[in-house]
């Protein structure tokens, strides 16, 4: 951990929400004067589009239906605890970007010179000199793996989780893999299904390893997600909020509660919001936290 150059850390598994932290978080930078060097997490896959579904059908071939992005076969764990060290050492360290489209791909072609198609990595290159903060969301941001002896939260000074209800979360990947990506609804199943092992071992540990997590519970029936026909709106839902240590992040709950109408007290450490109040919340308890972070830097 770093007070000159603080990390810090978005985590969670894939639809469950960081990219909405990530525009949160944008807003705070901006209102702020804050110059982030921003770190995306698919820059860490170790694979390809190619060769992932290469080392899919090896592991399928030898009875292993369990291959998948979650796991540290098809990532660089090391990489991500290096950059995550060199930046809190000296401010700087290397960064690159998966591709995931042909668009992602002409405007990095275009800025790099270089001739990548989607579902490749960009070379890797210097993270911008001169930036207050490393800025990083994915799905292994806080991740630990004993038989690589990696610890990645080692090095994160603020580390985020976006958990929402697992059935919740199935069904906004869902939903975004089929709107968006065009995969049809059995692949979508059949991945979530071949993701579950590593989701249990090297997704779920991370939210015992965050400052702070925002679990987002519908008020509604999504008993079988499989079927469902939309995704609950914030208004159906509550989020709540955990803080591992009130104090160290020096949280008024009296404020955050008049501030966020009909927001309660769960536990001692946890504060349960309206669905509707998440952007605002996060606002409210980050703004304070990253301004106190680049005072002390300097």
């Amino acid at each position: 951990m770093s007070k000159k150059h603080p990390v810090v850390a978005v985590t969670g598994s894939s639809g469950a929400g960081t990219t909405f932290v990530k525009r949160a978080f944008e807003n705070i930078f901006r209102r702020e004067g804050v110059n982030p060097a921003i770190v995306e997490g698919d820059s860490f896959h170790s694979l390809s589009r190619v060769e992932f579904g290469e080392k899919v059908k090896e592991a399928e071939a030898v009875g292993n239906n369990h291959f998948s992005h979650f796991g540290p076969e098809a990532n660089d764990f090391a990489a991500i605890e290096r950059t995550f060290k060199e930046y809190g050492e000296k401010g700087a360290s290397k960064k690159r970007y998966y591709l995931h489209n042909d668009d992602e791909a002409a405007e990095q072609n275009k800025r790099l010179g270089c001739n990548k198609t989607s579902g490749e990595f960009t070379p890797w290159e210097d993270i911008e000199a001169g930036s207050d903060l490393l800025f990083y969301e994915g799905l292994h941001g806080l991740a630990a793996d004993d038989n690589q002896g990696v610890d990645v939260s080692k090095y994160v000074d603020l580390g985020i989780g976006v958990v929402p209800s697992v059935n919740l979360e199935w069904i906004q990947k869902i939903h975004r893999d089929h709107e968006e990506r065009g995969y049809a609804p059995d692949v979508i199943v059949d991945t979530i299904l071949r993701r579950m092992p590593d989701y249990m071992n090297y997704i779920t540990p991370q939210f015992s390893r965050t400052d702070i997590n925002f679990q987002r519970v519908p008020t509604v029936d999504t008993s079988n997600p499989f079927i469902a026909r939309d995704i609950p709106t914030p208004d159906e839902s509550l989020v709540i909020i955990r803080f591992d240590d009130p104090k160290k992040l020096n949280i008024d709950f009296p404020y955050l509660k008049s501030m966020l109408k009909n927001s309660f007290m769960s536990r001692r450490n946890t504060i349960v919001i309206p669905g509707g109040k998440m952007s605002m919340a996060m606002e409210i308890i980050f703004a304070p936290i990253i301004q106190k972070m680049i005072n002390e830097s300097k």
